[in-house]
């Protein structure tokens, strides 16, 4: 009898994320989100937001996708799961920090998220994807220049994406000594606080009030701009 080939072995990112995945199936099965909406994804940040419907409520559909420690290469390995079979309308991306902590480099962190990209318009060619920028946080200080070289080279991508923008979250968390703002986190020095929130939703909400036409006309390739987006 010719052996049965062995069924292949599930990604690491699966199995290190499957409790997360299970915990959105039955949210899932409760109540099915539904299609066209504004998804957001990416670690703890997002994951922790708990106003974000509240920060967000002008839209109609609006789904956290967050799972926390995730990294931009998880997102990438589960951009099906977590993204494309909600069929979002627009994508907000916030990772790439645990990549850098883990020892990634800025291009390795950029690859994952290009991916990313490649993957969501291969199956949804209309959907608007805009990436958060890498925040810094106290904690990570001494992460500073590969997240600035990191946000570069993400600004700079997505400059080449349609209908795409770079959202700076960076330089207005930074305090005129150009080191992160203490009082925008929480305890740990990691987290956002009430604060920290507020500060996001502001630019955030910014960025959702401008259609795809209109931010053609609003391109800055300069990622050190506190209102910097990018996109055509």
């Amino acid at each position: 009898m010719q052996a049965q080939p062995a069924a292949p072995a599930p990604s690491p990112a699966l199995t290190r994320w499957q409790s997360s995945l299970d915990a959105f199936a039955l949210a899932d099965r409760q109540q099915r989100p539904a299609s066209d909406g504004v998804l957001f994804v990416g670690s703890s940040t997002i994951r922790l937001w708990s106003s974000m419907s509240q920060d967000f409520r002008q839209l109609p559909v609006l789904l956290n996708r967050g799972f926390g420690g995730s990294t931009m290469r998880d997102c990438n390995a589960l951009v099906r799961e977590l993204v494309i079979q909600y069929k979002p309308r627009h994508v907000m991306v916030y990772a790439g920090d645990n990549d850098l902590t883990e020892g990634r480099t800025p291009d390795a962190v950029l690859r994952s998220f290009a991916n990313f990209v490649h993957s969501v318009r291969a199956e949804l060619p209309d959907t608007r994807i805009s990436y958060i920028s890498i925040k810094p946080s106290p904690l990570r200080q001494a992460l500073l220049p590969r997240i600035r070289q990191t946000n570069t080279l993400m600004a700079g991508y997505v400059q080449t994406v349609p209908n795409a923008r770079y959202i700076d979250i960076f330089n207005p968390m930074l305090a005129a000594d150009g080191l992160p703002r203490p009082e925008l986190f929480l305890a740990d020095q990691l987290h956002l606080n009430e604060a920290g929130y507020w500060l996001w939703q502001s630019v955030i909400a910014a960025d959702l009030s401008v259609a795809p036409a209109a931010a053609a006309a609003q391109t800055d390739p300069n990622p050190q701009h506190a209102s910097a987006a990018v996109g055509r």
